[in-house]
């Protein structure tokens, strides 16, 4: 299950351990495109915490990381941006990404 992120869980969520946030928003096709499998990624690596963020909604979270294309999938070790992709991208992708940021 997805993380839903706001103003108020953002920093306790990316804090600790690996975390993918998929910055969206509802009018965004590619956005609805990659959905399912961020779903699939949550259900499939539990040490994984997959989180999504409105940009419609929290549009300053978006600006402070410079996101100026949907889908961005921003990933955090422990509290850090370390990895970004930007666009719809296959699973492979994103586990790969995964895979590199454990070490």
């Amino acid at each position: 299950m997805l993380t839903v992120l706001n103003n108020n869980n953002f920093e306790e969520t990316i804090k600790e351990g690996l975390v993918v946030v998929d910055f969206w928003a509802d009018w965004c096709m590619p956005c609805r495109m990659i959905a399912p499998t961020m779903e699939e990624l949550a259900r499939d690596i539990p040490d994984v915490r997959f989180a999504k963020l409105n940009v419609d909604e929290f549009p300053e979270l978006a600006g402070r990381f410079g996101v100026m294309s949907i889908p961005t999938l921003l990933f955090f070790k422990d509290g850090e941006l370390k990895e970004s992709s930007i666009g719809v991208v296959p699973k492979a992708v994103i586990e790969k990404k995964l895979e590199l940021l454990r070490g």
